[in-house]
């Protein structure tokens, strides 16, 4: 990860959810983090920059489609920054169809690095944008709800919200 990709000029907003207030983060105008209250690695609240709501007009209202049950993918620009391993696990979270699970081993075989069930996790917990990049679809090989930054409570309602809009069983 360089350093211009870490630095630029940044801009928050908080927004109302079911699951609590969300605070979007834009980087240079684009989407970079999306973070709930007492989330594990959340960042220091200095580092979101100034509150300007101007760049996520469309983050707010793709997120309301969302929860509202009308809106089962995201079509936003983001820029997530992690290394290049992070970089493949997001991106391998984000072909998680709406209303489905997998395992983090089932995640590390689809990202090609099999014996990296550990590492996948460790970046599935340091994802920055979470329920648009969808980390809470990643469970334990039993289907177990194990870890989420967010709490497993609210891991437990988006999965549940997931499966009622989709009409499927994830368990």
């Amino acid at each position: 990860m360089t350093r211009e990709a870490r630095t630029g000029h940044r801009t928050h907003t908080v927004v109302d959810s079911p699951v609590g207030p969300l605070t979007l983060v834009a980087l240079d105008g684009v989407l970079a983090g999306l973070y709930m209250e007492r989330q594990r690695h959340r960042p220091a609240e200095e580092t979101f920059g100034e509150p300007d709501d101007t760049p996520f007009a469309e983050v707010g209202d793709q997120l309301a489609d969302y929860f509202a049950g009308r809106r089962t993918t995201f079509d936003l620009p983001m820029r997530l920054v992690g290394t290049p391993f992070q970089q493949r696990v997001w991106a391998g979270l984000r072909e998680i169809p709406h209303g489905e699970t997998i395992s983090y081993g089932q995640l590390a075989e689809r990202i090609g690095q099999p014996a990296a069930v550990r590492a996948v996790g460790l970046a599935n917990g340091k994802n920055p944008i979470g329920i648009i990049v969808p980390c809470h679809r990643v469970v334990g090989s039993s289907g177990s709800l194990v870890g989420y930054g967010g709490g497993l409570d609210r891991k437990r309602h988006l999965l549940a919200f997931e499966r009622q809009v989709s009409g499927s069983t994830l368990f």
